[in-house]
């Protein structure tokens, strides 16, 4: 009887623990490793994670061991997990063996879907987040999706961008209708790009092709229509037949770092990773031989920034600071590293104490640039004031020409009679050189006396003049024998005895001259060209070119000084 309780109590006590172990489930918590949100309106399916990561069954070897697969779910903002259930109106959330498919899934979807695999002595269960959105308006995707990335080697040919994740919804009888995008714009007719089904054909890559591209699979099922949209964002990169060792760009020969003791040192390591998928890029600083990760010198530090290339490749800046640098810290040895599966490389930074400057070599490093520049400013005033310094001389230091040289005229005048150059002789010439300067003017239909003969007369004022002021413009030219007469006995009596000075006053312009005497004193004296209007004003610079060129004239006291005119009222001009 005994012996009968004992065995009662032992069979109720494994009753206990059988019950107790089938209420422990072994929660996996939430898979997010593969989470990816999908559009609204669209198909997606979540297959049960348990089956791929987690437990030792596939679905056929659990269902034949006795297993059963069960789905929960907790909208998105509750709290409590219920069943789902598959007997709604809609009927658009069905299972199938391992996986919970949508026919399409909408917005209140959103959620974590768990699945439980159970029996009466065994528990195990795992949640799946499914995140459904909508589009951005006006895009054919939407922002909250991140495209998968695919590599694509640049000048490769005939390389197929393949939609992926398309498989599997639609029945392996059907043929989907698949359109391709750019960036949401139609590919049609795109250079070297053609679309062929769920692929579509890069003739050649190139770097400009790299962006993102949508592809919409089209299809029936059950008389329903549905559409899947994915996105891929093609990248370009190196080729690997062209991938090299790092470069290190910084520190090479032409760069020295000098420092003063107590002062900052920065040293640059840059260096240049080509593409090459899968590889390390590694850049460290080591001194005297050992890493400074392994150095104990608190005062040292590093700093890294990764900045991205064109077709992959990256720049990778190092940087090493030694806040108050010693005498003894310019004495080791800083050398640059870098490595990729291509090798290893490294470069020495040249560092080296920054010279102390003499105090006297400061000062006439001083003394001379103030030397410089006091010259360059007395050069720079006397090009843009050479004029009025040269009539400032000449009114209080120059000697008076006039004095004892025989002549009876300042200035002789020659130009073309009976034309418009006449009333500028006559009018503004001789109105300011006669009345505000005041010079003496010959001209010779003026001062000739009825009856000379013209030759003679000619050469005679020319010959009691000081200067010969010749009025250059095409009627000059076509004047004839006297004005050619005056400018050929002036030209020669300046080059030989030079007892007179030509003066050359372009009125207006003359585009050719075949005769010789102009073409000579054109390349030989300078031209004082009338500009009109501009010219008018006394004080302006073509007075003032004109005054240089003329006699100088000591003034009676109170008369007008040759520079410092006052402004006349040119009733004549």
């Amino acid at each position: 009887m005994k012996f009968c309780c004992l065995l009662l109590v032992a069979l109720w006590l494994c009753v206990i623990d059988l019950g107790s172990s089938s209420e422990r489930c072994d929660d996996w918590g939430v898979d997010t490793m593969t989470h990816k949100p999908v559009y609204n309106g669209e198909p997606a399916k979540i297959k049960c994670p348990l089956f791929e990561a987690f437990v030792k069954y596939n679905y056929s070897t659990a269902h034949s061991a006795g297993l059963t697969l069960i789905w929960y779910w907790i909208g998105r903002g509750q709290d409590l997990e219920e069943p789902i259930n598959f007997r709604l109106p809609d009927n658009h959330i069905s299972k199938e063996k391992d996986a919970l498919w949508f026919r399409p899934a909408f917005l209140n979807d959103t959620g974590n879907y768990t699945c439980m695999l159970r029996n009466t002595t065994y528990c195990s269960k795992v949640a799946f987040p499914l995140e459904v959105v909508n589009k951005d308006p006006g895009s054919c995707v939407s922002q909250a999706i991140k495209p998968h990335e695919v590599l694509m080697y640049v000048y490769y040919t005939l390389v197929n961008l393949t939609c992926p994740d398309v498989e599997g919804f639609y029945p392996a009888s059907t043929k989907p209708k698949v359109l391709w995008y750019k960036n949401c714009t139609p590919v049609h007719g795109f250079h070297e790009r053609e679309p062929n089904g769920i692929n579509l054909t890069f003739v050649i890559v190139r770097d400009v092709y790299g962006d993102d591209y949508t592809c919409a699979v089209s299809y029936r099922e059950n008389g329903r229509e549905f559409t899947l949209t994915r996105t891929l964002r093609v990248k370009v990169v190196g080729s690997p037949y062209n991938a090299m060792a790092p470069e290190i760009v910084t520190p090479n020969e032409r760069v020295i770092y000098e420092v003063k003791a107590g002062e900052q040192l920065f040293l640059l390591c840059e260096v240049r990773f080509s593409f090459l998928k899968d590889s390390p890029k590694e850049v460290w600083w080591t001194i005297d031989g050992r890493n400074t990760e392994d150095v104990t010198d608190p005062k040292l530090t590093t700093s890294s920034t990764e900045t991205s290339l064109s077709l992959g490749s990256v720049r990778i800046e190092k940087t090493l600071t030694i806040p108050k640098v010693k005498e003894p810290d310019l004495k080791r040895s800083y050398v640059c590293h870098a490595h990729n599966n291509n090798g290893t490389v490294d470069r020495q930074a040249m560092v080296k104490m920054k010279a102390l400057v003499p105090r006297y070599t400061v000062e006439l490093v001083c003394g001379l640039g103030a030397t410089v520049l006091l010259v360059v400013l007395l050069t720079v005033i006397y090009h843009v004031y050479w004029l009025e310094l040269v009539l400032f001389y000449r009114a209080h230091f120059g000697t008076d020409e006039t004095i004892l040289d025989g002549k009876e005229y300042d200035i002789y005048v020659s130009y073309a009679r009976n034309a418009e150059e006449e009333e500028f002789v006559l009018l503004t010439l001789r109105g300011v050189l006669e009345n505000e300067f005041g010079y003496k003017l010959c001209i010779f239909d003026r001062d000739s006396l009825p009856g000379g003969i013209v030759t003679d007369e000619t050469l005679s004022f020319i010959q009691r003049s000081r200067r010969l002021l010749v009025v250059l413009s095409p009627n000059y030219v076509l004047q004839g024998t006297q004005a050619l007469l005056e400018l050929k006995a002036g030209l020669e009596n300046m080059a030989s005895r030079g007892t007179i000075k030509v003066i050359l006053v372009q009125y207006k312009a003359i585009k050719k001259s075949k005769v010789k005497e102009l073409q000579r004193a054109k390349a030989a004296l300078t031209v004082i060209k009338w500009k009109g209007e501009k010219s008018t004003y006394p004080k302006g610079r073509f007075w003032k070119q004109l005054l240089v060129e003329l006699p100088v004239k000591n003034r009676p006291k109170g008369s007008v000084d040759e520079y410092h005119v006052s402004s006349p009222s040119l009733r004549t001009i």
